[in-house]
């Protein structure tokens, strides 16, 4: 069987993954402890990111054709490739989060929702706070001048009533 028959499983397995991706981020993981990667590998997880190491020729050969393709000059050394097909953020702010305990993991660059993004702008893209918290946020927003506008009727509603109470009681003593 010929080396390149060997190869070509993990190649398609490369490209599945990225096929409707919404990011993927370069990783340089040298001097990561285990139980740091462990961790890592845990939170990337549990946030739908597949991470997985291979050799750059091959991310490259996948990549090839599609816009991941932008990732080649970071294709070098070390590299963990970070996937993630629902959040797009999700990938640069958990290895970035990380990469603050382990100095010497870093993101190198990434592809983000089609348009490639170098070391420097990889990490101003790791600040973004995810989805869900962003729609929570414009929630409460939303939601704050409707709960404050329904305290002031109440609060017009209890005086008033108060005041109907106080003239309730009064008209029958008088009669």
């Amino acid at each position: 069987m010929a080396k390149v028959e060997l190869k070509q499983p993990i190649i398609d397995e490369i490209k599945e993954l990225l096929d409707g991706a919404q990011s993927a981020v370069a990783v340089k993981y040298l001097g990561i402890t285990v139980d740091q990667d462990t961790r890592l590998r845990k939170e990337l997880r549990e946030n739908g990111v597949t991470y997985k190491v291979f050799k750059n020729t091959l991310i490259k050969r996948a990549a090839d054709g599609t816009e991941f393709a932008a990732l080649d000059p970071d294709l070098e050394g070390p590299t963990a490739l970070a996937v993630s097909k629902t959040d797009a953020t999700a990938p640069a702010r958990i290895v970035a989060k990380y990469a603050k305990e382990v100095k010497t993991l870093e993101l190198k660059g990434g592809v983000v929702e089609g348009a490639y993004y170098d070391k420097d702008a990889i990490q101003t893209i790791a600040t973004i706070p995810s989805r869900e918290e962003l729609l929570g946020k414009l929630l409460g927003s939303i939601q704050s001048p409707i709960t404050n506008f329904a305290r002031v009727l109440n609060q017009i509603a209890e005086q008033n009533g108060g005041q109907a109470e106080a003239a309730a009681e009064e008209t029958p003593a008088e009669a």
